[in-house]
């Protein structure tokens, strides 16, 4: 017999969460669903995770279908793209770099229209200090410098600066500047930000007793020191508690701060995290955040840029099955770093690698099933590792949609809603009207990460794409009607969570060691899911695996560790 049938409304609030049934307006009459605009699932498939999990084949590739080289990178995102770049500026040519997506970038890959690129992923990037000179240099190898400050630090080009309104929320009826809720906002409630603001400044200011600070782009920059790591064993939640600081426009702000870069609560984001988000983009107390590099496409312009650099030897759509370390022989050059990788591509062609080093740029959970000894016995450390589901909508519009409040930004923000909002790509294009494509971000943390990645890759795209017009439709009731297509891509492990206890962990520290020739780079290995941290990895791993066949890294670009 079957089962009570389950109204339109149930189900946009299964998929958006119950404060937004209250918000769109209680349990009021069934409202007819609206004829959805085309699209598709875009991203890899289901079908390439089981085969990941399933284990290597039993068929090795052919004899005739090996080859030596000196190093082998396994993923294409930042980290691995900048492991190629480092190596490729170090005079080391021979390297081929596997990812199993059909395109390059991870997280920070991007999509192109007839009106413009957009991103899938990861869409700014904060203008980086002088002491990051590897990022500064590969900024200025993408023409988006214009020289130094009288300070020596950097000078964005005004083209790539992202142009006012930057930002705006959507709280009421209407739009309103700014991320924080100031309409209606109580004296309480402002004197409340004043001390959060107050806090934030006084940790931008604090440095140890080498001149560190204790929050800092990337994370292998900031204080050990126990006065500042001591914040990584309680939530952000619990941090916000012991000031007395319960405004609910305060906690909702700080919220979106740790949904926005963490995919993660308040109670599930480490205190050390929550006030990382504010304070490493800051360089003085009292000073306004770094300002923001914007590209229509997001940080897939710099992905272009790196795939570039690697040429052909970057090679999208193989995926690496099996890392196998050699036993000892008597090879002169780092026999135990011998490693035997196989890769499949998407046509099912076979290939395999006898590669003297390996750095592995894929997420942590991977390793478990591509590091041969791993499957045998995995070790600790990978269970401590936790990631967020995010999806990602394009909505490819005819024009624009009309608002009440303050204009159309880059960034536009919805109070009441589980999403991010959504980006405006041709906002740098200063054209206010006529076609664009908005990309709608959503980070599934209402439920524990493998409950939400379940109902995240359970649902299809014909729902995700009705709950995502009705969670915008709030705000932009026309907004229906001017969605020409709407395609979607499901992340199951968008991100790590830095959960509490895990940024300043032992877990971490000993994800980042080399292991029999394998050397490790994501920007899990820093807790936070950045550009900054990545791109650091990458770097790391290169240099380590420089120094390990006997070159010399005279002047490294990776901070220390």
């Amino acid at each position: 017999m079957a089962g009570p049938r389950i109204t339109r409304r149930e189900s946009l609030a299964w998929l958006l969460g119950a404060p937004w049934l209250l918000a769109a307006g209680g349990c009021g009459r069934e409202a007819k669903a609206p004829s959805l605009p085309p699209g598709e699932l875009v991203g890899a498939s289901d079908a390439l995770g089981h085969r990941l999990r399933a284990g290597p084949p039993a068929v090795r590739p052919p004899d005739g279908a090996w080859r030596d080289l000196d190093v082998l990178i396994v993923g294409g995102g930042v980290a691995g793209l900048a492991a190629a770049w480092r190596l490729e500026h170090a005079g080391l040519h021979d390297f081929v770099l596997l990812e199993l997506e059909p395109a390059l970038g991870g997280t920070s890959r991007s999509g192109r229209s007839v009106v413009c690129p957009y991103p899938w992923g990861a869409h700014y990037l904060p203008l980086p200090r002088k002491q990051n000179r590897a990022l500064v240099r590969l900024l200025e190898e993408l023409g988006a410098l214009e020289g130094t400050d009288p300070d020596g630090e950097p000078v964005a080009s005004e083209l790539l600066l992202c142009r006012e309104p930057q930002e705006r929320l959507f709280y009421g009826d209407r739009w309103q500047e700014g991320l924080f809720p100031l309409d209606g906002a109580s004296p309480e409630d402002l004197r409340q930000l004043k001390s959060f603001q107050a806090e934030v400044d006084r940790w931008v200011g604090w440095r140890d007793g080498r001149g560190r600070r204790a929050f800092d782009l990337p994370v292998a920059a900031c204080s050990d020191d126990a006065e500042a790591t001591a914040l990584d064993q309680e939530s952000m939640a619990e941090w916000l508690d012991r000031r007395g600081l319960a405004s609910p426009r305060l906690r909702w702000y700080v919220e979106y701060a740790c949904r926005d870069d963490y995919g993660a609560r308040l109670s599930d984001t480490s205190a050390w995290a929550g006030l990382f988000y504010f304070a490493s983009r800051r360089r003085r107390p009292g000073a306004e955040p770094q300002p923001l590099l914007v590209w229509p496409e997001g940080n897939g312009r710099i992905v272009r840029h790196l795939a570039g650099r690697a040429g052909e030897r970057a090679r999208a759509g193989w995926m690496a099955e099996n890392l196998v370390p050699l036993a000892p022989t008597a090879e002169p050059v780092s026999p135990e770093a011998r490693v035997e990788a196989w890769a499949t591509n998407e046509r099912g062609e076979r290939i395999g690698y006898r590669a003297r080093r390996v750095i592995f740029a894929a997420p942590q959970f991977l390793a478990h099933f591509l590091l041969a000894p791993y499957r045998l016995e995995p070790p600790a450390h990978l269970a401590a590792v936790e990631y967020g589901p995010w999806l990602v909508a394009n909505l490819h519009l005819r024009d624009r949609p009309r608002a009440a409040g303050a204009p159309l930004a880059w960034d536009n923000v919805l109070y009441d809603s589980p999403s991010l909002g959504y980006v405006v790509a041709t906002h740098q294009t200063e054209s206010d009207r006529g076609p664009t494509v908005f990309t709608y971000y959503h980070a599934l943390c209402d439920q524990p990460p493998r409950a939400a990645r379940e109902k995240l890759l359970a649902t299809g795209r014909e729902a995700w794409a009705e709950a995502v017009l009705a969670d915008l439709g709030r705000a932009h009731p026309d907004l229906p009607g001017l969605v020409e297509r709407l395609d979607v891509l499901r992340w199951g492990h968008a991100m790590i969570r830095p959960r509490p206890g895990f940024v300043w962990s032992q877990a971490r520290r000993r994800a980042r060691e080399p292991f029999r020739g394998i050397h490790f780079a994501n920007t899990d290995l820093s807790g936070v899911a950045l550009f900054e941290e990545a791109f650091h990895h990458g770097l790391r791993a290169a240099e380590e695996v420089l120094r390990a066949l006997g070159r010399e890294v005279a002047d490294p670009w990776a901070l220390p560790d």
